[in-house]
């Protein structure tokens, strides 16, 4: 399977990953942007959220689009993941002045052209979207164990209380925006094919996201 993935989508993929993790690792340790804390911050945290943030940011973003990739080859189209530089650095530029992050590291290229001719329907192309979305809900599942079952309430600034609390509320964001019925995001693709799909989908996005703001 990893063998589908080319020398070009792996640089592609580990560029986007720094970039973002790095853009949630600013926030999480100056909120209101660097130029707020003017240089105060801690390099040891950094690192610390720096780690932290590769582990859920990166877990939550590599699964997402190699999600959207082998199910587009599963229907025998070939996809590749290629990052978008000029939204990587605006990722990592605005959560340095102003502390938000507004995270569309690249895109999934499907390519339609498969030697038989056939093009991407509706239906696969509704499909494909809704898998991206729908790993980020899954995984918010261990990542909520792993907050609940580290004693979060005695230590929340645990290691593993951190690790929970970001996760559970990072894929719940993830999933949340890329619901979204606008632009390209999957949100649209998956409304075109089955509203009903796409309600299911939007509602329990944003069912875990304010639930996560309430157990934080």
């Amino acid at each position: 399977m990893l063998e589908r993935i080319s020398r070009r989508e792996e640089f592609d993929l580990f560029v986007a990953w720094l970039a973002i993790s790095l853009a949630f690792t600013i926030i999480f340790v100056s909120p209101g942007g660097l130029i707020s804390t003017a240089g105060r911050v801690d390099p040891l945290l950094a690192l610390i959220f720096f780690g932290v943030s590769l582990i859920t940011v990166g877990i939550g973003f590599i699964l997402h689009e190699m999600g959207h990739k082998f199910m587009a080859l599963k229907y025998g189209f070939w996809a590749e993941f290629r990052k978008d530089n000029i939204m990587l650095l605006v990722a990592v530029v605005l959560a340095a002045l102003v502390g938000f992050v507004f995270a569309a590291p690249g895109a999934t290229v499907i390519y339609s052209n498969t030697a038989d001719g056939r093009s991407l329907s509706r239906e696969q192309n509704g499909i494909i979207s809704a898998v991206g979305p729908a790993i980020n809900l899954l995984l918010c599942i261990p990542f909520a164990l792993i907050l609940f079952l580290s004693g979060s309430s005695q230590n929340p600034h645990g290691i593993l209380a951190i690790i929970g609390m970001i996760g559970l509320q990072v894929n719940a964001m993830v999933a949340a925006f890329n619901m979204l019925p606008v632009s390209v995001l999957d949100g649209k693709k998956i409304m075109a094919w089955n509203m009903g799909v796409f309600l299911v989908m939007i509602a329990a996005a944003f069912a875990v996201l304010v639930g996560s703001f309430y157990l934080l």
